[in-house]
């Protein structure tokens, strides 16, 4: 579950996290469809590409703070370097939660 500390709002989705090498290069990577957010955490790097995916997603930088400083939505095939280097990245299917840039977020 997330919960927005900057709206007190919770969401209901389940969080996958990526925190080692293993499950940060699997990610998203041949899924057909999903219904969680995975939360990269521990990163190298802040770049992101959604080559072998079949869906649309939505990519969400934080700052160590947790709060969202950068979103992309991203199409099969594609890569995306933030302004900035990342403390996490959140990734979901496009359009699946109610978040903005600027929202401070607490994982659950």
């Amino acid at each position: 579950m997330i919960l927005n500390k900057t709206t007190d709002e919770m969401i209901n989705i389940e969080i996958r996290y990526a925190d080692n090498f293993y499950r940060r290069f699997v990610g998203l990577l041949g899924k057909r469809n999903i219904d969680f957010a995975v939360l990269f955490c521990n990163l190298k790097s802040s770049a992101v590409h959604t080559h072998f995916m079949m869906f649309e997603i939505d990519v969400y930088f934080l700052d160590k703070n947790k709060r969202i400083y950068e979103k992309a939505s991203l199409k099969p095939w594609k890569f995306h370097r933030p302004k900035k280097e990342a403390h996490y990245i959140l990734e979901c299917k496009k359009d699946e939660l109610k978040i903005n840039v600027g929202d401070k977020l607490e994982f659950i």
